[in-house]
């Protein structure tokens, strides 16, 4: 059997495909999104994630999706006991398969409180520099009608400040600035660092440190392999 057919074969038939139960953290920009839909094809997990969590209760306006909207309507945070009600739907409904939980917990009551009503396999924590984060996002360029996303380094478009497909021009967004991104790091850093403390205490957290995400993968493919669920 090839090495690689084998691999699949493992990871298909491995507890963690069945057993997961895992968070993923990391400032934005880092490469959580690339990392997560790598996680959840390789182990076959549902994909949790907060905002698409929230926004799919209050479409189908849920109980707890209505008492979400009261708040947003008014401007407000989502209160952490509303939003841990959210994310316990959810989990208690992908029961029957390991999960990657993605966007919560983001503050260390949310954490506690997540602690409390559900066991935890591993909280995955990308750590990536923030200057490598910043250049990323500094070279970031939006067709806004279609939302395509290139960039200056590594996606291009094919001419200048056009969108491949529409030749319609392409938009930095005020948020991408230098100067926004790095006060949006330093607050994450600020609101997350009890969290990741009080999930280290209790041994749960694995940190993945790089510039690439085509490098962290194999780190954390390879943890992942080896976790021991019994």
């Amino acid at each position: 059997m090839c090495s690689h057919v084998r691999q699949m074969a493992r990871s298909l038939s491995s507890p963690a495909a069945s057993k997961l139960r895992a968070v993923i953290m990391g400032p934005p920009g880092a490469g959580k999104g690339t990392i997560s839909k790598r996680m959840v094809e390789e182990f076959q997990l549902a994909h949790l994630s907060s905002g698409d969590m929230l926004r799919n209760h209050i479409s189908k306006q849920t109980k707890v999706g209505q008492k979400a909207k009261q708040y947003l309507d008014q401007g407000k945070l989502v209160p952490d006991e509303v939003m841990l009600k959210l994310i316990m739907v959810e989990l208690t409904q992908a029961s029957e398969t390991g999960w990657l939980l993605d966007g919560f917990p983001r503050t260390l009551g949310q954490g506690k409180a997540l602690a409390e009503e559900t066991s935890l396999s591993t909280i995955v924590n990308l750590d990536v520099p923030f200057q490598t984060i910043i250049d990323r996002v500094k070279g970031r360029w939006i067709h806004l009608p279609s939302g395509r996303v290139y960039n200056d380094d590594y996606n291009p478009p094919k001419v200048c400040g056009k969108d491949d497909i529409t030749g319609e021009e392409l938009v930095q967004r005020a948020d991408d600035h230098p100067d926004t991104v790095l006060e949006r790091l330093k607050l994450y850093e600020s609101q997350t660092k009890p969290v990741i403390d009080f999930f280290e205490a209790k041994g749960l957290v694995k940190t993945f440190s790089g510039t690439e995400s085509d490098v962290i993968w194999p780190q954390v493919k390879e943890y992942i392999n080896n976790i021991n669920f019994f």
